[in-house]
């Protein structure tokens, strides 16, 4: 006997909230929605970028009492918490809520304080849990669940992590419109964005990342999808860019090939958004069979042009290194996009302003750059503390020292941007995207005025990637120039 009969994945950003509004998919939240199908007797999903009429809680508050009796929220950002929190708050006490998300799984006994409406937390990866609560498993039998007991709060073990295998894709029928590039309401280009996830985890240990543990310490194992599970997916797939948002598309290189190959065997025709390491470069023939199947625009962890910060971060690479491989990439057709930490523990004032330079001398396309930030469970964090002038005032903040505080590194940052976007790179951007097929002129005509805004976003949102990996609603973190 099905326990619930109507229930609603909501995202409940809109407005400011998130960058760019809408141009991808709440992902996350449509793995949650399809896990739970079969189970209930209707899923709907709301995403509240693209909803105008509900965003009024009143207005939401009558569509869920007249129709849900299981309510599911994603809280995946820090980014308007206090506002995501006083808008749950205001939604039906009487019906069944859940929440999870990268941030609901960092602020568990504050959201319950906040939202009194709130009955259950999913912590970490929610496809599995949801499950168990959709299919009405008692609360105290499910691992992974904080909930509400007798006026108490109970925390029961954490659950283990699923294999990525046995997870349901995203049902995209459930949608009710498409993901574009849009400022201020206005769409900028042609193209409509979806993401898909191949695997998850990342197999390497930068000292400045945290993508393989989530918010409770636990490591994601790289881990991945069959293939034929991948392009079966694909093809239900209507939007012409799709970013594969795995950590490093290219991690198993044989599997990155086999892919590329089903795409052109199967006549997909996209184009494609992938995160990568450098050292894709040593493969030519990948990227022959790559830039076959219509990968066009590459996200590069360069994050240092100098050898002794690169060894700081254990990045595994050297500055020649970067160098050699950009020589390489920069031979296909693609849009080389890197990104850039500044701020490291003794660099220098000249060394930071040296990225501009550098990211053009290797022709670089665009770039973006966030301040180096500690995480929760990062070794960056006791190294900070164990170096005199160097500090942090909270865990996932930026670490400033007594020679570059706030002011200075603001001043750094913008320094670093007009020296790099300047009317040269600017121009070369748009040939660069014309030429291979990337965008067209009307398109650039749209586009370019908003670089900037677009690039911090860019920015902005990959910082939000390191502090989220894969929770319920918060897989396909996304770090794309779009958004």
């Amino acid at each position: 006997m099905i326990k619930y009969k109507h229930a609603l994945a909501l995202n409940p950003y809109f407005g400011d909230s998130t960058a760019m509004m809408g141009v991808f998919p709440p992902t996350g939240l449509e793995y949650i929605a399809a896990s739970m199908q079969g189970l209930v007797g209707k899923v709907t999903l709301l995403d509240l970028r693209h909803e105008k009429a509900y965003q009024n809680p009143e207005t939401l508050s009558e569509f869920i009492r007249d129709e849900v009796d299981l309510l599911c929220i994603s809280i995946r950002w820090q980014t308007r918490f206090r506002h995501v929190c006083e808008f749950i708050a205001q939604l039906p006490a009487e019906v069944t809520t859940i929440v999870g998300g990268y941030k609901a799984t960092e602020e568990v006994e504050d959201l319950f304080e906040r939202c009194p409406n709130i009955d259950a937390i999913v912590r970490g990866e929610g496809e599995d849990i949801i499950r168990e609560i959709a299919a009405g498993t008692p609360y105290a039998d499910i691992r992974g669940l904080s909930y509400r007991h007798n006026g108490s709060i109970v925390h029961n073990e954490n659950h283990e992590l699923p294999e990525v295998a046995s997870i349901a894709f995203p049902d995209r029928s459930l949608r009710r419109h498409d993901y574009s590039l849009t400022l201020h309401g206005a769409r900028l280009s042609r193209h409509t964005f979806d993401t898909m996830l191949t695997t998850r985890g990342c197999p390497f240990q930068c000292k400045f990342c945290t993508f393989s543990l989530n918010p409770l310490g636990q490591k994601r194992s790289y881990t991945e999808r069959p293939v034929e599970s991948v392009i079966e997916e694909l093809k239900t797939v209507t939007a012409n860019t799709v970013l594969f948002s795995d950590d490093n598309f290219f991690t198993n290189r044989k599997r990155a090939e086999q892919l590329c190959d089903l795409i052109i065997e199967s006549g997909i025709k996209k184009t494609f958004i992938v995160q990568a390491r450098i050292d894709i470069a040593k493969h030519p023939r990948i990227l022959a069979k790559a830039e076959k199947a219509g990968f066009r625009l590459f996200l590069l962890g360069i994050e240092s042009p100098h050898d002794r910060i690169l060894e700081q971060l254990q990045k595994g690479i050297t500055q020649q290194e970067i160098r050699d491989a950009l020589t390489v990439l920069n031979q296909y057709k693609f849009f080389l996009h890197g990104y850039f930490i500044y701020g490291n523990i003794g660099e220098t004032e000249e060394e930071m302003l040296y990225i501009p330079n550098f990211a053009k001398e290797i022709k670089l396309d665009t770039i973006s750059f966030q301040k180096l930030r500690v995480e929760k469970f990062s070794p960056l964090k006791e190294i900070v503390e164990a170096t005199p002038g160097y500090y942090f005032n909270q865990i996932g903040g930026p670490v400033y020292s007594d020679r570059f505080g706030r002011d200075e590194l603001k001043g750094i940052r913008n320094r670093i941007r007009s020296g790099f976007y300047d009317a040269g790179q600017l121009n070369s951007i748009a040939r660069k995207a014309t030429r291979i097929g990337l965008v067209n002129g009307r398109d650039l005509a749209i586009a370019l005025p908003n670089l900037p805004l677009l690039l911090y976003r860019l920015a902005t949102r990959r910082k939000e990637k390191k502090r989220r990996p894969v929770t319920l609603a918060s897989c396909a973190a996304i770090q794309s120039p779009y958004q």
